[in-house]
């Protein structure tokens, strides 16, 4: 069978043809999808968004023309990669992991709690794509390269918007600390 005949099936909704283009694309798309995520997400995240690609194939079948059906589901395996990203940055809480505190400062267990909340807040209280950016770099630990490249922004743009982020970041920070009658000089920067 070739592409213009499955994607005619297809469009009569036959499940075979599904499986033909599942069969023949799923390593591409799954290659395009964790070459996207570069490791961020799971094997099972992968599988999901690889599965979601053909979901779309199927869905929008009718629309389709057998002239580059390859670059259509490459298009939408990063778009539904990042989706899933943006999707993971939302419901994931920062872990206390990415706070680095001075083990020479005073704070007992309670107010480290209480200022890894308020740096968490801070950073959820980031404007899009700023918040994105910073918690793709700190959290994710993705280079500037790799999500400017996933953002498509410029890597400098994304540099300046860190260093920003981390300014924002701080001065929310002291500001609220100086209302409490103290100075953040505790909190590391990474």
């Amino acid at each position: 069978m070739n592409e213009a005949k499955a994607l005619a099936l297809l469009k009569s909704g036959d499940q075979e043809a599904l499986e033909w283009f599942i069969d023949k694309y799923s390593a591409y798309v799954g290659t395009v999808v964790n070459n996207f995520l570069k490791g961020s997400m799971s094997h099972e995240d992968v599988e999901e968004v690889t599965s979601d690609v053909f979901v779309t194939l199927w869905r929008s079948a009718e629309k389709l023309y057998p002239l580059n059906l390859k670059g259509y589901l490459s298009r939408v395996a990063r778009s539904l990669s990042m989706q899933k990203l943006r999707e993971r940055v939302q419901e994931l809480p920062l872990d206390e992991d990415i706070l680095i505190i001075d083990d020479d400062s005073d704070f007992d267990r309670l107010e480290r709690e209480e200022q890894d909340q308020t740096v968490r807040q801070a950073v959820y209280s980031l404007p899009q794509p700023d918040k994105e950016i910073f918690l793709r770099f700190y959290f994710y630990c993705q280079s500037v390269s790799v999500i400017a490249e996933q953002m498509q922004m410029n890597p400098s743009t994304i540099k300046t918007k860190l260093r920003r982020g981390r300014d924002r970041l701080r001065q929310h920070l002291n500001s609220i600390k100086k209302s409490k009658g103290g100075d953040l000089n505790e909190i590391t920067y990474s």
